[in-house]
């Protein structure tokens, strides 16, 4: 499912136009990029959650030439599969 398909999915369910359906969804995405831009975990009972990965530092090789390279610290985006979404993919 892409983003298009969950703003239909949203206008159906809803009985909502479909500006007002791509609404909720911009706010719901930009509140969730906010927070993990804020570095503040973002859980969804049941179905998820996100939260930044800090990496510290280390030296990488290039896989090419072989060279030592240095990797500066890093932060990731994370997700982790909630348990019911767990059991329900997995019936």
């Amino acid at each position: 499912m892409n983003k298009l398909e969950l703003i239909s999915a949203l206008k159906t369910e809803a009985d909502i136009s479909k500006a007002e359906a791509a609404k909720i969804v911009e706010i719901f995405f930009n509140s969730m990029t906010d927070a993990l831009a804020d570095e503040d975990r973002v859980e969804i009972r049941g179905l998820c959650s996100f939260y930044v990965k800090q990496y510290k530092s280390y030296i990488g090789r290039n896989p090419k030439t072989g060279e030592k390279v240095p990797i500066k610290p890093k932060q990731l985006p994370f997700f982790k599969s909630g348990k019911e979404l767990k059991e329900r993919v997995n019936h």
